[in-house]
């Protein structure tokens, strides 16, 4: 019994619908590389079944590699969701005058937490147009410090 190209064609698609049932977003790229070698056994014709398995699996996952490599979760340029943790130490511009007990602002070079502006506090006097440094995060304003 030889494999035909239809059968990897009914295959990948099964395994696409399947993911409608799983919703992990890992079957579908099965499926689509089953639908590959559809492809392929419909252009080329004859393959044994050594190769159109090597062609599923390398397929397969050079398509999850490549998806993750997309949409790698630490390659976002904002920090949007993070937690306030994360972001300690991002140096920022003080863009207003903050003196101890008054706030000033400052402003980060991508988005900290949703915002690129924070109204911030300070132990000490800082001018304006001076770098520094995110101690904490204090609810609706930040603690910085000179970088």
């Amino acid at each position: 019994m030889t494999i035909e190209w239809w059968y990897w064609a009914v295959g990948g698609i099964l395994l696409i619908l399947l993911e409608l049932a799983i919703p992990a977003f890992f079957v579908i790229w099965f499926g689509l590389g089953a639908l590959l070698v559809a492809g392929v056994m419909l252009v080329v014709g004859d393959a044994s079944l050594t190769t159109q398995l090597a062609l599923w699996g390398v397929a397969s996952l050079a398509m999850v590699a490549l998806w993750f490599q997309v949409f790698n979760p630490k390659r976002h340029k904002t920090l949007v969701g993070t937690a306030a943790g994360e972001v300690i130490g991002e140096v920022g511009l003080l863009v207003g005058k903050v003196e101890p007990f008054q706030r000033g602002k400052v402003r980060f070079q991508r988005p900290i937490l949703g915002a690129e502006e924070w109204a911030c506090v300070a132990e000490e006097t800082i001018a304006a147009g001076e770098r520094v440094r995110l101690v904490s995060v204090e609810g609706s304003y930040v603690k910085v410090a000179k970088a």
